[in-house]
This record gives C-alpha cells, sequence and structure tokens, in this order.
C-alpha cells in the first residue's frame, strides 16, 4: 500500500471513526461518477471495515477499491443473478459480517443494480445503511439554475428504448409542466436527441455530458437544437448523458393565451378524459386559466 492510500485511509478513520458501523448490516455504497476523487470520506472508512464487497463489476470495482488502497474479497451481484448473490450476501450478514454494495457508478438502485438486492435483504429483516455520495442527477441540477424555491422536479431515468412504450414516455414527457432529468448511453444520445427535438421543440434543455470528468460538457439549449450540438463535435456523442428537461414557464392568471406547454398538458388529458374533467385538471397542473383552457379544449375536441 503507497503512503498516500496510507495516509487517505488514517484520514477516512479520523473523520468518521467515531460513528458507529453496524455488523450485519448491507452498506449501499454511492461511487464516482467519473472522478475518482469524489469519494467521501465515510465511504472509505466503511469499505476499510467492510468484510466483503458486493458489487455490478468485480473487475470495475477491484480497480476502484485499488485506487484506494483497498482489497477486499468481492462477490458478483449484477442484474442477471442479483437474486442468487443476495441469499450469499445475507449469509454474510446473519453471521456479523459488514457488506457493501457498489455499482459501477453512482448510486446503486437508481438505473442501476442493487433495487432487488436491498429488497431482500430487508424482507431477511436485516439493516440497509445508505452512503451517500456522487450523483449525476444532482450535478446537473446544481448548474442548472432550474429549481429554485423548492420547485418541483421530476426523475424520469432512461426512456423505453423504442415501440409504443417509447412514443408513450416522449409525450408525458412533453405534456409535464415540470422539470424532468434524464439519462442516456453514448449509443442512443443521438436518437434520444432527435426525439426530443420533435417532441419538446424550443423547450430548454440542459445537457451534461461526462459528468466529473476531464471533458465535462454542460449546456442549455432547446431542444430542436440538441440533434445539431452533438454534430458539432466529434467527440459529443461519447460518454455518459445527463439531461434536464426544463419547466415549462407558468401562466400568470389573466393572460389572454395559453402557452404551449399547458396546451400540452391539456391534449394529453382530453385524449384520456371527459372535456371538463381534462380542463379542470390541466388547469390545476399547469396553472393557466380555467377559462382559457376550456376554449381551447373547445376548439380541439367540440362536444355534439
Amino acid at each position: 500500500m503507497s503512503l498516500q492510500s496510507i495516509e487517505l485511509l488514517a484520514a477516512a478513520r479520523l473523520a468518521a471513526g467515531a460513528q458507529h458501523c453496524p455488523q450485519g448490516a448491507l452498506y449501499i455504497l454511492a461511487t464516482p461518477i467519473g472522478n475518482r476523487a469524489d469519494i467521501t470520506l465515510r465511504a472509505l472508512h466503511v469499505l476499510d471495515l467492510a468484510d466483503a464487497v458486493a458489487c455490478e463489476d468485480t473487475r470495475h470495482t477491484a480497480a476502484l477499491l485499488q485506487g484506494y488502497g483497498l482489497h477486499k474479497p468481492l462477490i458478483a451481484a449484477h442484474e442477471h443473478n442479483e437474486r442468487e448473490a443476495a441469499q450469499a450476501v445475507i449469509e454474510r450478514l446473519r453471521e456479523g459480517q459488514r457488506v457493501v454494495y457498489a455499482s459501477d457508478a453512482g448510486t446503486p438502485g437508481v438505473s442501476d443494480p442493487g433495487a432487488r438486492l436491498v429488497a431482500e435483504v430487508r424482507a431477511a429483516g436485516l439493516r440497509c445503511v445508505p452512503l451517500p455520495g456522487a450523483s449525476s442527477v444532482t450535478a446537473l441540477l446544481s448548474v442548472a439554475g432550474e429549481v429554485q424555491g423548492g420547485g418541483r422536479w421530476r426523475f424520469a431515468g432512461f426512456l423505453p428504448p423504442k415501440g409504443a412504450e417509447r412514443e408513450r414516455a416522449l409525450q408525458a414527457l412533453a405534456a409535464s409542466p415540470e422539470a424532468n432529468v434524464l439519462l442516456e448511453a453514448p449509443h442512443r444520445i443521438e436518437a434520444l436527441a432527435q426525439a426530443l427535438a420533435t417532441h419538446l421543440g424550443e423547450r430548454q434543455v440542459t445537457v451534461g455530458r461526462e459528468l466529473t470528468k476531464q471533458f465535462e460538457e454542460v449546456d442549455t439549449l432547446p431542444a430542436a437544437r440538441l440533434p445539431d450540438w452533438l454534430a458539432a463535435h466529434p467527440q459529443r456523442t461519447r460518454g455518459e448523458f445527463a439531461l434536464l428537461v426544463h419547466a415549462t414557464a407558468p401562466v400568470a392568471a389573466g393572460e389572454d393565451e395559453v402557452n404551449a406547454g399547458a396546451l400540452r398538458v391539456l391534449d394529453a388529458l382530453l385524449g384520456e378524459l371527459p372535456l371538463k374533467t381534462a380542463v379542470k385538471l390541466a388547469a390545476q397542473i399547469s396553472g393557466a386559466p380555467r377559462n382559457l383552457l376550456y376554449e381551447a379544449a373547445l376548439a380541439r375536441k367540440p362536444q355534439g
């Protein structure tokens, strides 16, 4: 172990050693999403104490641990064997061991394996302890300047890859007046950019590429320009993406026009509900005046 690693783990013990870390518990570890320095001292302390580390990819996690001067027994626990791996973890926990679970990057169970493992451990009456850390979602929100004063936002994650389910998700996204956070992989980002351009038009999107990494990019632009933004530089289709679809602008009472966001909400509801019910809900969701929405609804879905 290098002197640097010894000093790092000593600092971790000094910072977090006074906190009780119960035995027989599963620790859910948020690992760095790109920058290895984005690990917490508490996480390093618990990793140092751990009897084993369950992980999505043993090779990836072994390299991560080695970077901190740590070497632990590894248990493969990915989406294809999560149920079986849970039983091995539960056996260790019942023996009083501390087990850490880590996915490849970010927080397990959030668009990553881990939720089933946690559910199995909790069903067995055993404790799960969160070790929070880096997150592409909160990292993007922090630099987008979107959610102010407790404003609402929704985590949409990865959209369905194709077919009617994807189209429904895109329509719901367009109809939602709230801010929405999406994730996407590099081999699908061009298709997502085109879909957002088609469905969202001039609605603002903040795109975060390779967050926390050396070639990190964050930019805000209308959804209609996303395909051109990607095409402007060849490297822009590489890396992991987080995207924030900004909220639609609220409509002030008394305005004589209904904005596009409110109309998208209205259209989505008219497809499923009676006219008066759709108008009532659209007004509650978007903040647009009900009388103007009612007039718009009549123009879209005449009665009789």
